[in-house]
């Protein structure tokens, strides 16, 4: 009876090449939309409001881009991170279409790397997700790579096989989820900012001042929207037991904290078009308070668009720390303490 159910992956479990399609297709309607708005506040005029979204030319207002992230990530849980130690960092994501109320997404993986850790007593997986509507439209694809628990630590290592992934994204690979918009329809007080992409510079700094705590019920409420079964995040008996002896806080959730706080000094920024790469600094705990800083590392026009350009934006999130000196590393590489989350985006502004 108990080959019934699923104690998830282990590292030797894994093979390169392997292809897995994930369980529970999900529906996404305008109740996950309000629902995501009530655990995070963003304020994005796009995806907050059908008349503005369509007075751009949107058929709808879109779903939030990490809302779509979240849910096509927590499909893969299961069966690529149920026995992770921690999930390390992201590169190479791409928004490829748009989403709304009403559409079914599904995700499949592919293992694309694997190594064992100097420890042999876990190894790093790299899979490459994608996630689909129901009638096989691609919406988001991207890699990551998560440290998993061993099942027998005396089991021997594979042949190591690290994936080369881009430090960033090419400007014209971006846009796909864009419809060609009329942005001189683009109503500035309603978007709550007068900026476009003009108006931002290659190594300018944003301080985006407010801070949001996070309570228990925050993080547990969000795990379960986006069906991610780690135990890491809603399990306190086993976590009780554990390093920390507290659950932690879901990584992502840490992102959408940072994405909503960005709209103070971003709020023209309404499409993050492609995740660069992105690493979790430190655990994040219930009890504490995010903040955030934004760099702007490029800016880039897009190759047949002339409505919407792109800025390559260095996002960083704090706890427990106000980011008006903008904490980062030091002069060894070394992050400051507070910080726990570095995160590379490209983001479409009205131009």
């Amino acid at each position: 009876m108990a080959g019934k159910t699923n104690a998830g992956n282990f590292f030797e479990d894994f093979r390169l090449g392997q292809v897995i399609k994930h369980a529970t297709p999900r529906t996404v309607t305008a109740g996950d939309a309000a629902l995501y708005t009530a655990l995070y506040g963003p304020r994005f005029a796009v995806q907050s409001s059908d008349a503005f979204a369509q007075s751009l030319g949107y058929p709808q207002g879109p779903l939030d881009d990490m809302l779509v992230f979240h849910i096509v990530f927590g499909k893969t849980v299961p069966d690529i991170s149920l026995n992770a130690v921690a999930n390390l960092g992201y590169a190479g994501g791409r928004f490829l279409a748009p989403v709304y109320p009403g559409d079914t997404l599904s995700s499949v993986s592919e293992v694309i790397g694997l190594k064992e850790t100097s420890s042999g007593k876990t190894g790093v997986v790299y899979v490459r997700s994608t996630g689909y509507k129901s009638d096989g439209t691609e919406v988001l694809d991207y890699v990551r790579w998560v440290m998993v628990r061993k099942r027998d630590e005396t089991s021997p290592a594979p042949e190591p096989v690290v994936p080369e992934l881009p430090e960033a994204l090419e400007a014209d690979a971006l846009g796909d989820a864009v419809p060609l918009l009329d942005t001189g329809e683009w109503d500035a007080d309603l978007a709550g900012s007068p900026h476009r992409f003009d108006n931002y510079k290659v190594g300018e700094k944003i301080d985006h001042v407010d801070g949001m705590t996070v309570e228990e019920s925050d993080h547990m409420l969000a795990t379960r929207l986006y069906q991610n079964t780690a135990k890491v995040h809603f399990n306190q008996y086993t976590e009780g037991q554990g390093r920390f002896g507290r659950r932690l806080i879901y990584g992502g959730h840490v992102i959408s904290l940072a994405r909503a706080l960005s709209y103070n000094g971003l709020s023209s920024a309404f499409h993050v078009a492609a995740i660069n790469g992105g690493r979790h600094v430190a655990p994040l705990f219930a009890g504490g308070t995010v903040f955030a800083w934004s760099e702007v590392l490029d800016k880039s026009v897009i190759a047949g668009r002339d409505d919407v350009g792109a800025l390559r934006i260095r996002t960083v999130a704090t706890v427990d720390r106000p980011c008006t000196d903008f904490p980062d590393k030091n002069a060894e590489g070394k992050y400051d303490p507070s910080v726990i989350l570095d995160l590379d985006t490209w983001q479409l502004l009205p131009r």
